[in-house]
């Protein structure tokens, strides 16, 4: 039976999801608030909204709820992603949901290596709603995945700073902050990741993140190496970032364990690919 994906949230990933299932020959309805690239505008955090789209589509038996915050604060973080949680399960009980969490509830800053059965250290307020989102989903016997910094065509923060001159090595007199530790996904490599664990039937809790983290020194130094740049200068680290300040490394062998492996296992094995793109 062709699975009926619905993606709640048709932004940079959900794109990426969309074009590679509709390859894969699924049937596949999208939504957005704007309806902007989309098959449907809808506000999914608004019941009757989403309940009045169920009755004019398929019945999805896949879901995943892939929508951005807006760059919000806690209000945003609230509503979109627990409130947004809620509503889609309980329109749509029947589907298998994937609910797209972020790395950042991992709020580590010692280096520390951290799978899915890591004690979390320390919280914030969008992190706090984040895990009350995958509790919600988890319990439902679905998917959460901790995606890690998502980069890919057309986008890269860190090198789109770094070729305009404006990245800073962070540092405080402190060895740790000297090596924080980058951990990063290909946008395409995250969108296989959420494929692959529906179709193979894997639920529960997974870090989407790429095999090799690199730290922030050794991210600029071969940067600088290969466009023969100086080494950014140094600042000290910004906490106010919109994932926070943390220093840890991202494990992925349980998402490996199911079959899976990144196309680009380091982000700097995809710094060619990127440059024949603008990147924003």
């Amino acid at each position: 039976m062709t699975p009926h994906l619905l993606i709640a949230g048709n932004g940079y990933l959900g794109q990426a999801i969309t074009q590679q299932a509709r390859a894969k020959h699924w049937q596949v309805s999208t939504l957005s608030l704007s309806g902007e690239n989309s098959d449907h505008a809808c506000d999914f955090t608004n019941s009757k909204a989403l309940q009045e789209l169920a009755q004019s589509i398929p019945q999805p038996s896949h879901l995943i709820a892939s929508a951005s915050s807006g760059r919000g604060g806690p209000q945003a973080y609230q509503r979109v992603f627990l409130q947004g949680t809620q509503t889609l399960l309980n329109v749509f009980p029947e589907a298998k949901h994937t609910f797209i969490s972020s790395s950042s509830v991992y709020r580590h800053t010692d280096g520390s290596t951290v799978d899915e059965s890591s004690e979390l250290a320390g919280e914030t307020k969008n992190s706090a709603i984040l895990r009350q989102a995958e509790k919600l989903t988890l319990d439902a016997g679905s998917t959460a995945l901790r995606l890690s910094g998502i980069y890919g065509p057309s986008r890269s923060v860190i090198l789109r700073k770094f070729l305009a001159g404006e990245a800073t090595l962070e540092d405080t007199n402190d060895e740790q902050f000297g090596i924080r530790i980058l951990n990063q996904i290909h946008r395409d490599d995250a969108a296989r990741a959420v494929l692959h664990l529906i179709e193979n039937k894997h639920f529960g809790l997974y870090n989407v993140t790429d095999n090799q983290p690199t730290t922030q020194r050794e991210t600029y130094h071969s940067l600088c190496e290969k466009f023969a740049r100086p080494t950014p200068p140094t600042a000290p680290p910004n906490p106010n970032s919109k994932r926070g300040w943390t220093n840890k490394a991202v494990a992925n062998q349980k998402l490996r364990a199911t079959g899976w492996n990144p196309h680009y296992p380091s982000f700097l094995s995809a710094i060619d690919d990127l440059l024949s793109k603008q990147i924003d």
